[in-house]
């Protein structure tokens, strides 16, 4: 292994965070120079000798026990999101995983139809990678209006709303909190990342963003692991104006990897009414047409619940 690797780089970002206050340690002796606790504080906590774990920060050991894993998590107070990720990290520095060019990603008639019954708000259908695989006239409208509406009907050309995030002016105007809508989208990334570490379309997604955005690369040297859930989001949408919407994500339990997203505002209020001003305007092209063979009756309906997701950008 050359370097330090996913685990070592994630392990060293959250160990510099960290005082020594933080963690019930007394500063002693000379000011650090470097900002953090040093190896030998968090081998001391987790109970392991520091040269074990200077190797795994380093990436020379592959095999640490779940035992160790639990002690050096509860060292650097990581947690349950992280804890997950650390471990997912540890699976992967024991396997040298086959790098395959994954098949695009498929929507299924049956999730399909639920996008259509849930015309009457804003929704959107998340591939792994934050790729659009579909979306309805009103999330389209609210979202990302300037975009082709029949864009994720082909996978060459499916919009994906991290690189819009970063990337694309409209979309990055829409946020008026953007760094905090940043921050959340790239935590989320990097959780997909820990349980896709061999997905070359992701790892190609990272680097475009690396390559093309200085505010990406802050955030992702961060190392925040922040799966997303239930938020609300302010908005300044170009045709209603200010409005907030509170985005949940739906796990669809026969595609694992794909989420429906839903963006509501509470009845009665000035958001409702922005986003049925939305729906009057009559912006977008309805639920895309099924690119899949003829429907034979017999498939079942998708279970869908709620769970985190990849983060949408509204």
């Amino acid at each position: 292994m050359n370097g330090p690797g996913p685990l070592g780089t994630f392990l060293r970002a959250r160990r510099t965070r960290l005082h020594p206050e933080d963690v019930g340690l007394r500063e002693l002796g000379p000011r650090r120079r470097v900002a953090g606790l040093r190896r030998e504080e968090v081998a001391q906590l987790a109970g392991v000798s520091v040269s074990y774990y200077t190797r795994l920060e380093q990436g020379l050991s592959r095999g640490a026990s779940a035992e160790v894993l639990d002690a050096i998590a509860r060292a650097l107070l990581l947690g349950d999101h992280e804890r997950e990720h650390l471990d997912r990290l540890a699976v992967a520095a024991r396997h040298t995983p086959r790098v395959r060019r994954p098949r695009p990603e498929r929507l299924a008639d049956e999730t399909r139809d639920l996008l259509r019954a849930v015309d009457g708000v804003p929704a959107v259908v998340l591939g792994r990678r934050t790729d659009v695989l579909a979306w309805n006239t009103l999330g389209h409208a609210l979202l990302a209006g300037h975009v082709d509406f029949h864009g994720p009907d082909d996978p060459a050309r499916r919009p994906n709303l991290s690189r819009m995030l970063f990337l694309d002016g409209h979309t990055r105007e829409l946020y008026v909190d953007w760094q905090h809508k940043a921050r959340t989208v790239v935590g989320s990334l990097r959780a997909t990342v820990g349980r896709h570490p061999e997905d070359p379309l992701l790892a190609e997604l990272i680097g475009e963003l690396t390559m093309k955005s200085p505010e990406f690369v802050a955030l992702w040297g961060d190392h925040r692991v922040a799966p997303c859930d239930t938020r609300s989001y302010r908005l300044h949408h170009p045709v209603v104006g200010a409005l907030t919407v509170t985005q949940q994500m739906l796990s669809i339990a026969r595609s694992p990897d794909q989420v429906l997203v839903v963006c509501t505002a509470p009845a009665g209020s000035p958001s409702e009414a922005a986003l049925a001003l939305l729906t009057r305007a009559g912006v977008g092209g309805g639920v895309p047409r099924s690119s899949g063979p003829p429907r034979n009756g017999k498939g079942p309906a998708p279970c869908v619940t709620h769970g985190a997701g990849p983060c949408l950008p509204g």
